[in-house]
């Protein structure tokens, strides 16, 4: 059973060697492992992505232990395998403004065409309160009055709900390397309203207008940390313009029809399980056809 571990806490010697070796001396094989020392921070942080034996025991006793070794050594440790539980993924669908690409997943999963379901919205704006409303959702506001939001309560609403990816549907906030790195292995899923790598930064539809661009798009892509997106694409489309459209024009094509649907799409690979991030590179899990 795969199983990937995340491992972040202040920096100091011996951090990595207690949980490597438990793993090990259980059987486990490591196909990936990752480590990060940020000495201006002083930011400690680890991904193992496991073949976990099940004559080793239980994820459940796994988990246990991990969490007795981060007590132990400061760390924050994290156990997570989309195969412990018999039951479609779990999303926290994380807002700002626009309700349309979190409405389109709401709606795919209510009609059946997503297998999973969303526990929890999370938003540093309350523009889609009343969206998780109508879809009986509970939604939590992380952030203060100017929308700075509080990462230390996403990360406990993302474990007291059981999520399994975290989509940022229209996030319009840059998530720090910490969170990155607890929820690190393909397990925090980005839509970006414009074409990467070209046109990257908050306005892309504006960045590709002033390039006299007739061809737009939105990008769905795995976050990592540090690293921008490139090998972590998981979906890409595109719409064409003529010459002469209204910039105004081209954001209300994008942001109403495009980028929704585009979403959807990218999503439905990831809870299908038709792609997966292995070292920061997307992989096909199931052959064409």
């Amino acid at each position: 059973m795969q199983v990937i571990i995340t491992a972040v806490g202040p920096d100091n010697s011996g951090l990595a060697d207690p949980i490597v070796h438990h793993v090990t001396t259980a059987g486990a094989n490591i196909y990936e492992i990752q480590m990060y020392d940020h000495d201006s921070e002083k930011l400690f942080a680890m991904l193992l992505r496991i073949d976990w034996p099940a004559e080793a025991g239980s994820i459940a006793n796994l988990r246990k232990r991990m969490l007795e070794i981060g007590t132990e050594k400061g760390l924050s440790v994290r156990t997570w395998s989309r195969d412990e539980h018999q039951r479609p993924p779990r999303i926290a669908l994380c807002t700002t403004y626009r309700r349309e690409p979190p409405h389109a997943v709401l709606r795919d999963i209510r009609d059946g065409r997503l297998k999973a379901t969303v526990p929890v919205m999370i938003g540093n704006r309350n523009a889609c309160r009343g969206l998780a409303e109508q879809f009986d959702v509970p939604f939590h506001n992380i952030a203060d009055e100017s929308g700075e939001p509080d990462y230390d309560q996403m990360a406990q609403l993302i474990d007291q709900y059981d999520v399994d990816y975290v989509v940022l549907a229209r996030y319009m906030r840059v998530l720090p390397a910490r969170i990155c790195w607890e929820f690190a292995g393909g397990r925090i899923i980005n839509l970006h309203h414009g074409l990467l790598p070209p046109f990257p930064g908050f306005k892309p539809y504006n960045d590709a207008f002033k390039c006299n661009m007739l061809t737009y798009g939105a990008t769905i892509h795995f976050i990592v940390p540090d690293l921008d997106a490139g090998n972590q694409i998981i979906n890409q489309s595109t719409f064409s313009v003529p010459p002469g459209t209204p910039l105004s024009e081209i954001i209300r094509i994008g942001e109403s029809d495009h980028e929704p649907t585009c979403l959807s799409e990218g999503l439905k690979r990831v809870v299908d399980r038709e792609v997966e991030l292995h070292f920061h590179r997307v992989v096909r899990t199931k052959p064409l056809g």
